[in-house]
């Protein structure tokens, strides 16, 4: 193993870890093993820190194929909270409007989901880290400003509603790079004159890459531990 030259693992991040404690945690390990202040460490695809799977994180001059995986098709499972909404469509802020859902049917949630698969334009949460005249989009929500998102293409190819229990609908989707879970979730709702907002979200693909070769941060510190016995000692 040569943490320099370049190495690619598969960690399977935390709930509440951001994508930056997992590539932080792998970064502190390299400097013991290198004995170097500056190690190149990246991912490929952020996760937001309610999210959890699969991250493909990159060493050395494998850095430079970032890129080439956060392109890659990817797979998600989770969860869609039917009749409310919140200001960042993820249950990480409190709810701010309820709607009804006595209208909804298993039919019409069928239904939604093969009307948001294809290609399609789709608006980013404003609780996001796009930039926008050099500001990332959640500095302007946090700081109550209005801004104008831009519409992004995107494509949906397949998505499988795989349990309902309402309020309640758990999903497969398998998706192109840019697609916002979060914001499929509140124009489901919408589609279904409702509200809805993401409750549980797992990355489980990233192109041929699955979470279930991935190692936890803890798994991987042990792993390492193995390997550089006589320098990551306790």
């Amino acid at each position: 193993m040569d943490l320099q030259k370049g190495e690619i693992f598969l960690l399977d991040k935390p709930l509440k870890w951001t994508s930056f404690n997992v590539v932080s945690s792998i970064r502190y390990q390299m400097k013991k093993i290198t004995g170097l202040k500056r190690n190149k460490v990246g991912h490929a695809g952020t996760l937001d820190p309610l999210a959890t799977g699969l991250l493909i994180i990159c060493t050395g001059k494998a850095t430079k194929q970032i890129e080439k995986y956060q392109a890659q098709i990817k797979e998600y499972t989770g969860t869609f909270l039917l009749g409310a909404t919140t200001p960042c469509f993820d249950k990480e802020q409190e709810v701010d409007k309820t709607y009804p859902i006595e209208h909804i049917t298993e039919e019409m949630i069928q239904e939604t989901a093969i009307h948001f698969t294809g290609v399609q334009e789709q608006t980013p949460p404003i609780f996001s880290a796009i930039k926008i005249k050099g500001k990332r989009a959640y500095n302007y929500a946090r700081n109550d400003e209005e801004v104008i998102i831009k519409p992004k293409t995107i494509e949906i190819m397949e998505f499988e509603i795989t349990d309902i229990r309402m309020p309640e609908i758990d999903f497969k989707i398998v998706c192109s790079k840019g697609t916002y879970i979060r914001s499929l979730a509140r124009d489901f709702g919408t589609k279904l004159k409702s509200g809805a907002y993401l409750i549980a979200l797992r990355r489980t693909k990233i192109g041929e890459y699955s979470v279930n070769d991935a190692l936890t941060p803890d798994e991987f510190n042990s792993k390492m531990k193995e390997l550089f016995p006589e320098i990551l000692h306790d």
